[in-house]
């Protein structure tokens, strides 16, 4: 049912390889690296479909399915996504987009505190005690959030998850010196994040401690 769609995403990307590729002919002596060159110029090609579809046994009756096909250089990459909006409210392509991925993107940010910040970790002998455990990871996960979001946000680690930032940013080896005076955290010059730590430290001072 989604040969048709598979079709024209597969012509479409073949176009547009071929386009680029024939210009890049004109610039450059034609070699093997020009394909190669072509294919990280261009977009893959997406294509949605809505089909009527209904199982043999396990569905009392037929549903709609949207299908996205993308088609790129390693072949095509189909999704099929069942729902029960109708075609005249939400179109195939808004539906995968914006209700399915958004959908998935929430269940990432579940996913991030359980698994990443230990929120599963509720193994005390005492209800108050599990819940304190659970306050302390949901106290976790809003200030990474704040930290991703506010300081992280022109630097590479802006779309991280949550133990991305742990590993790379936060678990670094330091030389840490105490005094009467302060505390002095001397972090290695060799350090291969240090401009982003440097970066969140900017934007951390310049943010207001009245919040």
């Amino acid at each position: 049912m989604a040969k048709t769609t598979q079709k024209k995403a597969s012509l479409e990307f073949e176009q547009n390889l071929s386009t680029v590729t024939s210009f890049l002919e004109t610039l450059f002596k034609p070699d093997e690296r020009i394909s190669e060159l072509a294919c990280d110029l261009i977009d893959n090609s997406i294509w949605h479909k809505s089909l009527d579809y209904q199982t043999r046994e396990s569905w009392s009756r037929s549903r709609r399915v949207v299908c996205k096909v993308e088609y790129g250089i390693k072949g095509n990459n189909i999704r099929f996504v069942v729902t029960s909006l109708p075609t005249n409210k939400v179109p195939p392509g808004q539906l995968y987009r914006q209700k399915y991925c958004k959908r998935g993107e929430m269940e990432n940010r579940f996913k991030e505190q359980q698994l990443e910040l230990f929120s599963d970790r509720t193994s005390t002998h005492t209800f108050a005690g599990n819940q304190l455990r659970l306050w302390f990871c949901s106290l976790a996960y809003v200030l990474m959030n704040a930290l991703r979001s506010q300081c992280l946000a022109k630097t590479e680690l802006k779309n991280s998850q949550v133990g991305t930032i742990r590993t790379k940013l936060l678990k670094l080896g330091a030389l840490i010196t105490i005094s009467s005076r302060r505390t002095l955290i001397a972090i290695t010059s060799s350090s291969p994040v240090k401009h982003i730590f440097a970066a969140a430290y900017r934007c951390l001072k310049m943010l207001s401690n009245t919040a």
